[in-house]
């Protein structure tokens, strides 16, 4: 079961995530802001009260999302894909 390891706002509405499966980089939760209890996260200060719950990310007022839902969404870091060969 993958789980979220390390969770950071680092700009608007993305976080800096790692993942238990050596999978990191951004995730974009802007998608989500106009889904009814996502709605508060547009106030950048609650955003940015984030933190690892039950293997995924949880605000304080129970907005989650799982570590499945963050990995196939995730935009991996270019450090993440090194050695890999990028299709152009």
């Amino acid at each position: 079961m993958i789980k979220v390891i390390s969770v950071e706002p680092v700009e608007q509405f993305k976080l800096n995530i790692v993942l238990s499966n050596g999978k990191k980089g951004l995730f974009d939760v802007s998608p989500y802001l106009e889904l009814g209890a996502f709605h508060e996260l547009n106030d950048q200060t609650y955003f940015r009260r984030v933190k690892i719950s039950f293997g995924g990310i949880a605000w304080p007022n129970e907005q989650d999302l799982s570590a499945d839902t963050i990995e196939h969404e995730l935009q991996e870091s270019t450090e993440t894909n090194a050695g890999k060969i990028n299709a152009a």
